[in-house]
């Protein structure tokens, strides 16, 4: 017959109240899931506050140190000067930067820009310009303190939005971790349980049998 047939109504913290027939093991598995449970809160709680904090602070750097400057497009970019956009961003590598500038239907492409930092260097990459543009026009891209080409800072609103969700992501990673400990260790924990009623059920279940019979 199965076990179910044998379970009655779900009582909550059974584990915690005095029983005769409460065993070790019942006692064991209360520990194991009160432990499982807080760590489980912690690890998450601690883990997304420090993720977020991290973020944050990262993207408060950036809005300090990355800079706007004013770059020259160096060779004549691709397309027509009637659909000239509003904006240009740039790229180093796998960077891209944001910019801004004025036109009709935003049309964009990549074209090599100039510019020169603080110290005087000057420095060359690919940025999204104004579809047509001549050589020589200006577009704003953005760099870092050594002068290469970078995205444009997030927002104070942005990395707020952008902090939450990375917080909020790893906390539940962490939290993931002793939360699924813990069921296997329960896992374990019931299933010597039921090895050891079913052993002492093959030992008395006799027993119990010819009394009744």
């Amino acid at each position: 017959m199965p076990l179910k047939a044998f379970r009655g109504p779900k009582v909550w913290l059974w584990r915690w109240r005095r029983n005769p027939l409460k065993r070790r093991a019942d006692t064991m598995e209360a520990w194991v899931l009160l432990g499982a449970w807080l760590l489980t809160l912690l690890a998450g709680v601690l883990a997304g506050l420090a993720a977020a904090r991290s973020v944050e602070d990262g993207l408060a750097r950036e809005r300090v140190q990355w800079h706007p400057v004013v770059a020259h497009v160096m060779d004549k970019a691709p397309g027509s000067a009637d659909s000239r956009s509003g904006s240009a961003g740039s790229k180093s590598g796998s960077s891209d930067s944001s910019e801004s500038s004025g036109s009709s239907n935003g049309e964009r492409v990549w074209a090599r820009v100039g510019w020169t930092v603080a110290d005087g260097s000057a420095h060359t990459g690919q940025a999204r310009v104004p579809a047509g543009s001549k050589v020589g026009t200006p577009v704003t891209v953005w760099t870092d303190p050594q002068g290469h080409l970078v995205t444009r800072p997030a927002t104070v609103s942005e990395a707020h939005l952008r902090s939450a969700l990375i917080g909020g992501l790893v906390g539940l990673s962490a939290a993931a971790v002793p939360f699924v400990a813990g069921l296997v260790a329960r896992g374990r924990l019931e299933r010597r349980r039921m090895d050891r009623w079913d052993a002492e059920w093959a030992r008395l279940g006799p027993q119990w049998g010819r009394m009744t019979g």
